[in-house]
């Protein structure tokens, strides 16, 4: 324990020295390229929200989903994610959606939501591929000697890892048997969450186009985060940029994967550009996406689902599900 305090407490101190040393760069930070980011960064967010609808809408093609409330619902929940770790906002956008549909069901919601994944992960995949092959980015064995306190930990206990890995799996496996023990019609509103995927001519006009788009708004994104704090944009840089991303949301134990993101790009970037202005930018770009997916999702809270604090949200959240626990008792 004294171990992983410190080791936590480490991370700490080099992200408020990253900080520091960002705030102190401000004033050779360009502005117009960091604003283009930010408006690449919003239509991204926007345009993956209409996938999202799409697979929602093809789920209840009886009910009217309305765009604005998934919109709302999404970007709640990739705000929530930039404030608390461990994935929070996932489940902020998983009851937004449901209590946008009066008659669906969470299993639905889940699955149709889920269906962004495909394609995302199949990106993400070829992303890391080229990242691997750049001869820049750290092999797996080596992410144990970063100073990310998230991938030391876990690439330095193996075991460990792979003792979680197998317990997260089980433990899903055995909730979805109660559940579907519990509740008769359980696979089926999964598979009804399902429903674009099964009509191939439909999912790639209504979500594969929709995603390809928000992906290129992504990296448009990053592309002006480069220029703006001066690292040089690059198709390369920005596929690695892309990269040090995936990872972070694969070890969601910091809000918005604030300590793997600072080192993986402190160690891809070491011979891009001064140090002083990499760590700027690990941080930097961070902040000012962090800071506007925090004000979209405030915003679609208070505007939408009229809801003034995260605190509401999740009491609301709690108050909804008991609820349909006690309905559900024969």
């Amino acid at each position: 324990m004294t171990l992983v305090t410190a080791s936590l407490g480490s991370d700490v101190s080099r992200f408020l020295d990253s900080t520091g040393t960002f705030f102190s760069n401000l004033a050779g930070l360009s502005w117009g390229p960091l604003l283009l980011a930010l408006l690449c960064y919003a239509a991204y967010l926007t345009l993956r929200s209409r996938a999202l609808w799409h697979a929602v809408q093809a789920a209840y093609p009886a009910e009217h989903v309305r765009w604005r409330d998934i919109w709302g619902a999404y970007v709640s929940g990739v705000g929530v994610n930039q404030v608390f770790p461990l994935g929070g906002g996932t489940i902020v956008q998983y009851f937004l959606t449901r209590i946008s549909i009066p008659e669906s069901s969470y299993p639905a919601i889940v699955a149709a939501i889920w269906t962004g994944l495909v394609f995302d992960w199949a990106v993400n995949l070829l992303v890391m591929v080229f990242a691997f092959t750049q001869g820049v980015f750290p092999k797996p064995p080596d992410f144990s000697k970063l100073p990310a306190f998230d991938l030391a930990f876990l690439a330095g206990h193996p075991r460990f890892t792979l003792f979680a890995l197998t317990a997260l799996a089980v433990a899903a496996l055995v909730g979805f048997a109660l559940l579907s023990t519990r509740v008769k019609a359980f696979w089926a509103r999964v598979r009804q969450g399902f429903t674009i995927l099964r009509d191939r001519d439909r999912y790639v006009r209504e979500m594969v186009s929709w995603q390809s788009a928000a992906w290129l708004a992504r990296f448009g994104a990053y592309w002006f985060l480069l220029e703006a704090f001066h690292i040089g944009a690059s198709v390369r840089n920005v596929l690695l940029v892309l990269g040090v991303q995936v990872l972070a949301m694969i070890v969601p134990f910091t809000p918005g994967g604030a300590g793997v993101q600072q080192a993986l790009l402190l160690t891809v970037f070491a011979g891009a550009a001064g140090s002083a202005q990499v760590a700027a930018f690990s941080v930097g770009q961070q902040i000012a996406l962090g800071a506007a997916a925090v004000a979209m999702g405030f915003g679609a809270l208070v505007l939408i689902f009229r809801f003034k604090s995260f605190r509401e949200v999740v009491q609301r959240g709690r108050e909804h599900r008991r609820a349909e626990d006690m309905a559900a008792v024969p």
